[in-house]
Formats: structure tokens, C-alpha cells, sequence
């Protein structure tokens, strides 16, 4: 008998009877015995030429298997890790105007982050931008960060920036809004935009300053750069503040919670319930309608929140994270959607008006736009949002 070939008789009929199967394979080479055929009808087996073709196996990622599985066996939860690109790359200039708290603490953070090969601030008062970079550099005795740090007051230290973080500029006070500011840092917008222009061409800029979408939008026309180039981060902030609230309401941690908050930077905030989730599920398992309209009002004021407190400033390290992480999306050492203010372009069905949305970044800055389904009272406050900025404007 040649190789592979297999006679098959009533016991493996019997057999296959006893796995409680009701279908045997018989490939070509197989020779049936006449008692098998006839074990067969007996025991309903039916004798099928093969080979059968199988259903693929579908895979699932292990952290959404343990997530069903403590789902089904137990109240405790692991939240799944942020998704990381391991093929990051880092960028070889940094420029950091304005170095005061949050350009201080970007500083710290993209240098322990790896995230840049040199770093440079930049400040009109005398010293501080030096001094910071000179502690950026003692620190790397400890850190080993090969990043290295270094500070002026010239702005042609912007020259060959592959990305520029904007925070210079007038912080709050007590009692002030955002739109307070719009004056007197329009004039710092203008003069550092100058400089990137000319220094910087082909720079990715990412503006903190606030009010943080008029001053992208005075960005944008003071530079000349398509709006891919130009950035606002607000929603990166914004939606950090929306998470912690929900995590405090709900009482678990901030990494059980994915939350998005959309809009403009200030009072027209759209923090996307219909989207926010605690331990993967509706926010409404956790937490009633008022505790999350409780939640909604305390990332729209989550800044003002600060300053009352601080009385002479802003906020600088959540900013400062916020920051970080547009600039983690830019280099490919994080993936899919992060929301920052864009000039939009018909998206959402808006057109003209710089609004914080979800986008898709790259090292030429913004790749796409993603219109995640909203519900109507959310797609009607980022209108409202768009009509206020461009009246603040002007418009």
C-alpha cells in the first residue's frame, strides 16, 4: 500500500460516532470498506470527500481577550495600553519660544522622551532661556538624555526648527477669560511668526498661546503656511481634564477612561459624551446625568480652575504633557487620532475657522481630518463654536 493511504473501516466510522461528530473526511487517496459504508448509514455519519475547507480561526489582540474575560469572571479591570509606534523617529530641531513654565516643562519632557536631538528656547527675558537650558543639561548627568539644550533671546535661533512650540506670550489672571488676551498677544504672534517664516520655512508649528484657535488662526495668515503646517493644541489639554473629571466622578484612574473633547479652547468647549467611555463602556453605567454634566463643566473650566488658584499664572504642566503629545503623534511615536485646532475645510461642515477636531498627524503636520459620527447637539456646538471665534475675530 502506498504511503499516506488509509483503509477505513467500521471502527473508525465508530470512532468518529464516539467524538460526537456527525461528518467524516475522506480525502481521495482513502479506500472505504463496504462495513464502513454500511457502519455509516446506521449510525447517521455522513462520508464526505475531502478535503473540507475550514473556517478561518479569528484572532483577537490579547488585551481585548482579558477584557472579556474579567467581563465575564470578575469586577476587576486592566486597562489596555496606548497604542505606541515603535518606529518613531525623533526630531532633529526643536524650538521652544517662550520659556516660562510650560516651554520649560515641554523642555523636560521631550528631553527625557527622547523625542528631539536639540533643543532650543527661546525668551526676551534676559537669562531665562539660557538658565533653563543650562538646568535642561545638568539634568542629563541623571537622566542620560542625549538630548542636548540651548537658550537665547534672538529669535534666529528658530533657523532649520523642524517643529516650533509657541507658548510666549501674556498668561490670565484672575477674572480674565481667554479673549481678554487677543491684543496684546496678536503683537507676539506676529513677531515670532515673522521668524519662522523667514528661519523656519518648512517648520510644523504648534501654538499654545492663548486665546489659543484665534492665535492659530493669526499664525496662519502671518506666516503664509498651508494649514497642515499650522496647529493649535487645546483638545489634547482639554480632553485630559474632561478624563481626570470622569475618572474623580466615577472613581477609578484616568487610564480607565477615553474621552475626547472637541471645540474651541474656552467657554464653546465640546467635550463628546455620546463618544466617552469608563472601562470600555457608556458613561451612563457609572455615573448619572448630572454627574456628567458635572464633569462636562469641569473640564470647560478646568483652566480658570488654576489660575483662581495661582493668582499669577496659568497652567504650565498639563499644558506641558499636552504639548508633548501633539509633538509624540508628529514623529510617529504615537498613532490614530489626536484632537488639535486646524483651519478646517469643509469638515464637520465648516469652513474658514480654526476648531479643535481629531486628526491624524505626521511630520508635515496635519495628514487628515476624522469626522467621527457625533450626535446633533455635539455637531451644533462645534457650529456654535466656530460662529463664536470667528465674531471674536472679527469676522
Amino acid at each position: 500500500m502506498s504511503a499516506g493511504r488509509r483503509v477505513i473501516g467500521s471502527e473508525h466510522v465508530a470512532e468518529t460516532r464516539a467524538k460526537g461528530r456527525v461528518v467524516m473526511e475522506i480525502m481521495p487517496t482513502d479506500i472505504v470498506t463496504a462495513q464502513a459504508e454500511e457502519t455509516a448509514a446506521r449510525l447517521g455519519i455522513k462520508l464526505v470527500p475531502g478535503p473540507i475547507e475550514r473556517p478561518q480561526v479569528h484572532r483577537t489582540d490579547g488585551a481585548t481577550s482579558l477584557r472579556r474575560v474579567l467581563y465575564r469572571r470578575s469586577p476587576r479591570w486592566i486597562a489596555p495600553q496606548r497604542p505606541k509606534n515603535g518606529a518613531a523617529s525623533t526630531i532633529r530641531r526643536l524650538a521652544l519660544i517662550g520659556a516660562g513654565g510650560v516651554g520649560a516643562n515641554i523642555g523636560h519632557l521631550a528631553a527625557n522622551a527622547a523625542a528631539a536631538d536639540e533643543i532650543v528656547l527661546i525668551d526676551v527675558v534676559p537669562g531665562l532661556a539660557a538658565s533653563v537650558a543650562l538646568d535642561l543639561n545638568h539634568a542629563s548627568g541623571v537622566s542620560r538624555s542625549r538630548t542636548r539644550a540651548s537658550g537665547g533671546e534672538d529669535l534666529s535661533a528658530v533657523a532649520g526648527a523642524d517643529v516650533v512650540v509657541v507658548t510666549a506670550g501674556r498668561p490670565r489672571t484672575p477674572g480674565m477669560t481667554r479673549a481678554d488676551l487677543i491684543d496684546v498677544n496678536r503683537r507676539v504672534i506676529h513677531a515670532t511668526a515673522e521668524a519662522i517664516r523667514s528661519k523656519a520655512p518648512d517648520a510644523v508649528v504648534i501654538v499654545v498661546t492663548n486665546p489659543l484657535d484665534e492665535m492659530t488662526v493669526e499664525m496662519l495668515r502671518a506666516t503664509g503656511f498651508p494649514r497642515e503646517q499650522v496647529l493649535g493644541m487645546a483638545g489634547t489639554l482639554d480632553s485630559s481634564r474632561f478624563r481626570n473629571a470622569l475618572a474623580l466622578a466615577a472613581g477609578v484612574s484616568s487610564a480607565d477612561v477615553e474621552a475626547i473633547t472637541l471645540g474651541s479652547h474656552g467657554d464653546e468647549m465640546a467635550p463628546i459624551v455620546s463618544r466617552a467611555r469608563i472601562k470600555d463602556r457608556p458613561l451612563d453605567v457609572f455615573l448619572d446625568d448630572k454627574q456628567i454634566d458635572a464633569c462636562v463643566k469641569d473640564a470647560v473650566t478646568g483652566g480658570g480652575q488654576v489660575v483662581a488658584l495661582r493668582k499669577t499664572g496659568s497652567a504650565t504642566i498639563a499644558p506641558a504633557h499636552a504639548s508633548l503629545e501633539l509633538i509624540d503623534h508628529i514623529r510617529g511615536a504615537r498613532t490614530g487620532p489626536v484632537p488639535a485646532s486646524v483651519m478646517l475645510d469643509g469638515e464637520f461642515g465648516i469652513s474658514g475657522v480654526v476648531l479643535g477636531v481629531p486628526c491624524h498627524l505626521g511630520r508635515g503636520g496635519l495628514i487628515s481630518v476624522e469626522e467621527l459620527p457625533l450626535s446633533q447637539s455635539e455637531l451644533d456646538a462645534l457650529q456654535a463654536a466656530a460662529e463664536a471665534i470667528r465674531e471674536r475675530l472679527g469676522e
